[in-house]
């Protein structure tokens, strides 16, 4: 469904994607993809603040509307708009009310104009009334705070902050078509000016976000967008040519791609999505690459292997995505601490019915987009522990914070959160014979 873009259209459509979100749809579901950008800009910061916003918006009223209603979800766009944006003080009141009519609303038009206007009258005071508590000021649910302060320490505070701020539009060069200094130039000369990212080099950073469509050999695969801790995984595989490769858990398939641009490797990529496996086909088509695609969990080793080994191993691990939320606020409030588990338990599986494919001497990179030890440390030291033939490998980035057995990367500036291990398994021991 098309929609028609207008003021007070743009603050109902990011009312009824927050109302959707409360209900458990994810955002990129449930926020039109036709939004304009002012609906979907009001719609991403109200979920990074709302906790935030609910706890100035308590005080201005003697009963509160329920959380996850239209009323409240308008409610809080007018204190975000009123707050937060650019937006003149006058719009952001009258257009938040003529929403009302497109959300059956209208019977509290006077109780919204009242609110915001006292917002409006007693702005500092409504910024000063918030709680120093953490999970308040930096809107995140309770558990995951307590597990952030615990995994981070004296860093948390930094860590919940970057959680709140954009990622950077990030792209991986192809250096089977260009080299990084071509691309810089014809970027450049388009008038979209960006950097490299130090430490990987096949990554630039926009200065500024733009539509793909605008990126000079987008087209024609010359660039993809994929973020900067993501193009680590193929620093880490160590590719040679020859060699074959699995990536695991392969959807949406940049990493795949990455690989085949980087070495002449054949890669057998498996995702268990048929939606998800098929936009990996039009992606590796636009780049002009070719890997062997099989819908299936990579799990169930017994259904998809034809029993040859892999050189290399790619695992990026479903998980609980706290590392980008910077890009996908709606993971605070989508994700439960009991999700944890049952993340673990399928990351462990993957670990133990993958490493018997690897090759001896061969490389697996475990991956996840967390940034919570029990997605990450945790789950590699228990499987070195039951694993004899594997060891972890020393890794070498100008980011991240080494760990026992990996690297964990805290989200913010370049990268977004991330952890990698890097595992070789041992060679085989050949007995050599004494000479006579």
């Amino acid at each position: 469904m098309a929609y028609t873009s207008t003021p007070a259209r743009s603050r109902a459509i990011a009312v009824e994607t927050l109302v959707a979100v409360h209900a458990g749809r994810s955002l990129d579901d449930a926020l039109p993809h036709d939004a304009d950008p002012f609906a979907r800009a009001l719609t991403y910061g109200v979920l990074r603040h709302r906790r935030r916003l609910e706890a100035q918006l308590e005080p201005l009223m003697q009963r509160p509307p329920q959380p996850g209603t239209p009323l409240q979800a308008l409610l809080l766009c007018g204190l975000y708009q009123l707050l937060e944006m650019d937006t003149a003080d006058h719009a952001a009141l009258n257009e938040t009310v003529n929403a009302c009519a497109l959300l059956d609303l209208s019977g509290v038009r006077g109780l919204i104009n009242a609110v915001l206007r006292r917002v409006q009258r007693e702005r500092q005071a409504v910024i000063d009334a918030v709680p120093a508590d953490p999970g308040v000021r930096h809107s995140y649910p309770p558990w995951l705070v307590r597990a952030i302060e615990a995994d981070w320490g004296a860093n948390s505070d930094a860590v919940l902050a970057a959680g709140n701020v954009q990622g950077p539009m990030t792209l991986r060069v192809n250096r089977r078509q260009q080299t990084l200094e071509a691309a810089l130039a014809a970027l450049a000369a388009a008038g979209h000016p960006a950097r490299p990212v130090p430490g990987l080099p096949d990554a630039l950073r926009l200065e500024q976000p733009c539509d793909v469509r605008q990126l000079p050999g987008f087209d024609t695969g010359a660039l993809s967008v994929q973020d900067a801790s993501a193009q680590l995984a193929v620093e880490l595989l160590d590719l040679m040519p020859g060699q074959r490769v699995l990536d695991a858990c392969a959807a949406p398939g940049g990493k795949t791609a990455h690989a085949l641009e980087r070495a002449d490797v054949s890669v057998v990529a498996l995702d268990h999505d048929p939606a998800r496996l098929g936009k990996m086909q039009h992606g590796l088509r636009r780049l002009g690459l070719h890997a062997e695609l099989l819908l299936s969990d990579a799990a169930d080793v017994r259904r998809w292997s034809d029993g040859k080994g892999f050189d290399r191993i790619l695992i990026d691990a479903p998980c609980s995505g706290t590392g980008v939320i910077r890009r996908h606020p709606d993971i605070k409030w989508l994700r439960r601490d009991t999700d944890l588990k049952a993340f673990g338990d399928t990351q462990a599986r993957l670990l133990r019915r993958l490493w018997p494919l690897l090759k001896p001497d061969g490389v697996l990179v475990y991956a996840t987009c967390s940034i919570l030890r029990a997605e990450g440390d945790d789950i590699v030291r228990a499987f070195l522990m039951e694993t004899p033939d594997g060891r972890p490998a020393a890794i070498a980035s100008p980011v991240g914070h080494a760990e026992r057995c990996g690297l964990r990367i805290a989200p913010g500036d370049d990268h977004d959160g991330f952890y990698y291990a890097k595992l070789v398994k041992k060679g085989s021991q050949r007995t050599v014979k004494k000479p006579r």
